[in-house]
C-alpha cells in the first residue's frame, strides 16, 4: 500500500459543548498540544485568543445544544487556530461591542488582531469558522545558532 505524505503533519481537532465552564478546559489543550509540537513560544498569545474566540462563539452563538469545535495545525510555517460553530448567520467584526451591555465586551477581537498575524472569518455549509494565524518558528536549540 502506499504511503502519502500530509501537508499538514501537526493537526488536532477537539470539541467542546457551548457552554462557559468549558473554556478553560479549551487552554489547556492548546497548552499541551503546542508543547507537544515545540512551539511553547506560542502558548501564551495562542491561548488568549484561543479562549477569546471560543469564549465569543460560546457566548454569540444561538445554536441550542451546539458544540464549538476547535482545530490547531500547521500550513506553510504558520500556526492556524481555528474556531468554528453552528450560528452562520453572526460573523464577529472588529470593533462591536457586546450588546449586553458588559462594558468589558466587545474587546476580545482587539486583542485577536493584536496577537496573531492575521485573523478572519468564513461562512461554511452549516455554520461560521473564525481563525487566526501565527508564526510557527519551532523551538529548538538549532534555531539559536
Amino acid at each position: 500500500m502506499p504511503t502519502t505524505l500530509s501537508a499538514e503533519p501537526l493537526r488536532a481537532t477537539f470539541r467542546i459543548p457551548k457552554r462557559k465552564k468549558h473554556v478553560p478546559a479549551v487552554r489547556a489543550r492548546v497548552r499541551e498540544t503546542l508543547a507537544a509540537w515545540g512551539l511553547e513560544r506560542l502558548v501564551p498569545d495562542v491561548e488568549l485568543v484561543s479562549s477569546e474566540l471560543v469564549t465569543n462563539a460560546v457566548v454569540h452563538c444561538r445554536v441550542s445544544f451546539a458544540e464549538v469545535e476547535v482545530t490547531l495545525h500547521v500550513d506553510w510555517g504558520e500556526l492556524v487556530l481555528e474556531v468554528s460553530d453552528p450560528d452562520r448567520a453572526r460573523l464577529p467584526q472588529l470593533g462591536q461591542y457586546c450588546p449586553e451591555g458588559d462594558e468589558e465586551g466587545g474587546r476580545g477581537l482587539l486583542l485577536v488582531a493584536a496577537l496573531s498575524e492575521s485573523w478572519g472569518c468564513r461562512e461554511l455549509k452549516f455554520g461560521k469558522c473564525v481563525w487566526a494565524r501565527f508564526r510557527a518558528d519551532r523551538d529548538t536549540a538549532e534555531d539559536s545558532t
